[in-house]
């Protein structure tokens, strides 16, 4: 696709994208315009031509969408962290519906019996985790600290971010001094910042060696701000620990009983209230007995797999990652709960393994964006009378729900979605099958 600059154009908009934009129709060619709400007419410069199709930016919407709402944010339309604000709450939560309705049934070919009522949290200070990018900008005379505009070459110039969660929000312009200070600001790439249900930490990504000064310029930060601050010089295996409260990070499930520890580099569902409610909707909707035998693939930590337990149920967990499970070993073995955990990349044959001959007759799935298409390969056994997936990608969801119904005889009984990333386009959803 290549840019050309064209005079700012009208644009009619009838649909809305996956990815948050308008869709407009321009001499047969599809054109996705940024800003833009179904219904809307808009003044658009075009930004990038294609053969298929051409991307625009909104300049001023002529006739708005009664749908349209005032972006909370400052930076909205620069920062790229959020592309929905635009809309109203509701009917976010009403498109993202519909995206998964229409892949199930283009992709999968598949209906769900029932739909699931969406799950919503809080829309603003939802984001416990995030990577934020930091650049050196000798033109603006600081370090800048955020998420990437729009274009994905420039980090955006804000002070705050509404969507992160408070405590890491307010801490945008100390975190631009703190780098902009150090000997080492131009070869700082990125902070990744993680928030427990108390405590906060820092993971300090630099590409050449800190000296003594940015050593204790970091460790009077970590003791001013009470963060716990880690350093990162190569891949993940050099993260080190450099100074604030040590140990680790904790998050609980009242609900379930459970609670768990967890490092600034362990993937943890990044939106508290939304980890909670999707927790008690796939804990519901498995039925759990204490007779059930439950198969829990792409466990992580353990998030779902403790409180499986907690209801009586066996349950095995199996994860790629042997950090994570060596994690959620712990958070067991913490929490009171005897349960298995294997370690396995799932993206493989794992059919002769002993996890996978289990008489299992229940099975959770949480993968990746890429979905489970490798373990419905051998998966679900014949014993296997109910599945929930639990997706964060509904074109993966709706392809491997097509394969559970025509190649392993399930009936899609339920879907819905869950608004994990409130304002933006990000699709979370959950499924349940029936034998």
């Amino acid at each position: 696709m290549r840019s050309q600059r064209r005079p700012p154009r009208e644009f009619e908009i009838g649909g809305f994208s996956h990815d948050g934009r308008g869709v407009a129709r321009e001499q047969g060619k599809t054109v996705f315009v940024a800003g833009a709400l179904v219904g809307e007419r808009v003044l658009a410069q075009t930004v990038k031509r294609g053969r298929r199709f051409d991307e625009a930016t909104t300049l001023e919407v002529l006739s708005a969408s009664p749908d349209r709402v005032t972006p909370k944010c400052e930076y909205f339309g620069v920062c790229a962290g959020c592309a929905m604000q635009h809309l109203d709450f509701d009917k976010q939560i009403e498109a993202k519906q519909q995206v998964l309705a229409d892949n199930l049934l283009r992709l999968g070919q598949v209906e769900p019996k029932d739909w699931l009522a969406p799950l919503q949290g809080p829309p603003w200070g939802y984001r416990r985790r995030a990577r934020l990018s930091v650049r050196d900008v000798p033109k603006k005379g600081r370090v800048l600290v955020g998420f990437r505009e729009a274009n994905g070459r420039y980090v955006a110039d804000i002070n705050a971010c509404p969507v992160l969660d408070q405590r890491i929000s307010a801490l945008l312009p100390a975190l631009s001094a703190l780098v902009g200070g150090l000997s080492v600001r131009a070869q700082v790439p990125q902070i990744e910042v993680s928030a427990g249900d108390s405590g906060l930490s820092l993971v300090l990504r630099h590409m050449a060696p800190l000296d003594d000064a940015d050593a204790m310029a970091l460790r009077e930060f970590a003791q001013a701000h009470q963060v716990t601050l880690y350093t990162q010089s190569k891949g993940p295996d050099t993260v080190q620990y450099l100074a604030g409260p040590s140990g680790a990070l904790r998050y609980a499930l009242d609900q379930h009983q459970v609670d768990y520890e967890f490092l600034p580099t362990d993937f943890i569902q990044v939106n508290a209230a939304m980890n909670r409610m999707m927790v008690d909707q796939a804990v519901n909707a498995l039925q759990l007995s204490a007779d059930d035998k439950v198969l829990d693939l792409y466990c992580g930590l353990g998030n779902f797999s403790l409180p499986v337990a907690r209801s009586g149920a066996t349950v095995c967990g199996v994860e790629g990652s042997a950090e994570l499970v060596d994690r959620a070993r712990s958070n067991a073995s913490r929490n009171g709960l005897t349960m298995e955990f294997a370690v396995a990349d799932l993206t493989g044959d794992h059919r002769e393994s002993d996890w996978a001959q289990g008489d299992w007759n229940k099975l959770l799935l949480d993968p990746p964006r890429a979905g489970a298409a490798e373990v419905l390969q051998y998966l679900p056994g014949k014993g296997v009378e109910r599945v929930v997936y639990v997706s964060c990608h509904p074109g993966s969801l709706a392809r491997d729900a097509g394969i559970l119904v025509r190649e392993h005889g399930f009936e899609l009984s339920a879907a819905g979605v869950m608004d994990m990333f409130p304002h933006t386009a990000h699709v979370e959803s959950m499924a349940i099958f029936n034998r």
